[in-house]
This record gives structure tokens, sequence and C-alpha cells, in this order.
């Protein structure tokens, strides 16, 4: 018994070492959906197989062998055809163009402002009005590239006296008004609605996304 799992745990490890050799490198922050499904049910199969006491080494290394011949031939297709590719891996999305959110793209997506705002804080990026350009990645990560008036540039640098940091207060997200934060900021619904009418915008609820920075106003997405 312990030699027979000995020669099967033994098998699928090296089954499983070759095939991660022959699809390639991939750092974590670059595995698609596709790799994370396909990892899970490698390990599954190996698994399944090495407790399964019917399933004899010859089945394990059959399953293993065509497994790992089909996602070479995926990459292999990946890599001749741009179609093939974004169908598997996906495609990148802008969902931030020249400052301006694309409502489309997010639901397309199936995301919100509040996964959009997280995505940007962790790119550190606090202010959507600091965003030029945001591409939401195959791998669900988000690149941005900056208005040119954000780029990071030390102060120190310029030798300019330092100011103090704040952070940006959300008022509005996706028609609603955020209460505790209005009042946080010492603001009503009067001149909130006074903010938006200066923007051309009639209600509230055509406001994609509205937030207030100290020394730098109100700054209002809305609903394209």
């Amino acid at each position: 018994m312990y030699l027979h799992l000995t020669i099967e745990l033994l098998s699928g490890f090296m089954g499983l070492f070759i095939i991660t050799k022959i699809l390639g490198k991939t750092q974590f922050s670059q595995v698609t959906p596709f790799d994370f499904i396909s990892s899970i049910f490698l390990g599954e199969l190996v698994g399944s197989a090495i407790y399964d006491e019917k399933a004899t080494v010859l089945t394990m290394l059959y399953s293993l062998f065509l497994w790992g011949v089909l996602m070479v031939a995926m990459k292999i297709l990946g890599q001749k055809s741009l179609k093939i590719r974004g169908l598997i891996d996906g495609n990148p999305s802008v969902v931030i163009r020249n400052g301006m959110i694309i409502r489309k793209e997010l639901k397309k997506n199936r995301i919100n402002i509040h996964d959009l705002m997280y995505l940007l804080r962790l790119a550190n990026v606090f202010s959507v009005r600091e965003v030029e350009y945001a591409i939401l990645e195959p791998n669900g990560n988000i690149s941005v590239l900056k208005k040119s008036n954000y780029e990071t540039v030390k102060r120190q640098d310029l030798n300019l006296t330092l100011k103090p940091v704040s952070l940006p207060t959300t008022l509005i997200t996706d028609g609603e008004i955020i209460w505790d934060n209005l009042k946080g900021v010492g603001f009503d619904k009067k001149w909130l609605e006074m903010q938006i009418q200066s923007h051309g915008i009639n209600q509230v609820k055509d406001v994609l996304y509205a937030e207030w920075k100290e020394n730098e106003g109100i700054y209002i997405v809305p609903y394209s």
C-alpha cells in the first residue's frame, strides 16, 4: 500500500513539475482566470488519482499527459491568434479615458464605482481626478496613467515647501448621496445641488461619481 502510494505521489509530482516547466514562467500577478482554474483542476486531477484505489499510476500519468497537451495547445494557439488569446486570457479594458470614467466598460466587466476606487487605491491613486487613463488588465489589476500635473515629483527636488496631504471624500456614487461623508466635510444637500448645477447637471441621480478634496474643491463625473 505504502509503496503504491509513494509511486503515485512521485509520479504526480514529476508530472506536475514537467507540465509547469513546459507551460513556461508566469508571475503570480500575471495569472489569468483561465490559468487559475486550470491549476485547480490539475491539482484536483492528481489528488483524485492518488486517493482513488481504482486509479492506477498509468491512468494518472495519461490524465496528466492529456491535460498537459491541451494546455500547451491552448498556449500555442493563443500565441498565434490574437482572437483566441483574447478568448482564453481576456482583453484589457479602458475604464477611464481622457479623465472620463467609461461606465459601459465598468458594466461589461461587472465592477462598480466602489470596486474601481479600490483598484485605484491599490495603484496608489486616491482621487479619480488624477487619472488620465486607467486600464483594467485581464488578471484583475489596474494600470494607471496619471495626468501630467499629477505626475510624481519630489518637492525637495524643486526646493518647495511641504504642504499637508488630504484624502478625497466621496460625496456621490451611482447617483446616490453619501450623507455621512457630506456632513463630515461640513456641507449640506443644498450646497451639493448648487455645485452639481454649476457643472451643467440637473439632478443628483445624473451623477455617476463626485468627490470633495481640500484645496481642490469638488470633482464631478456625470453619467455618460
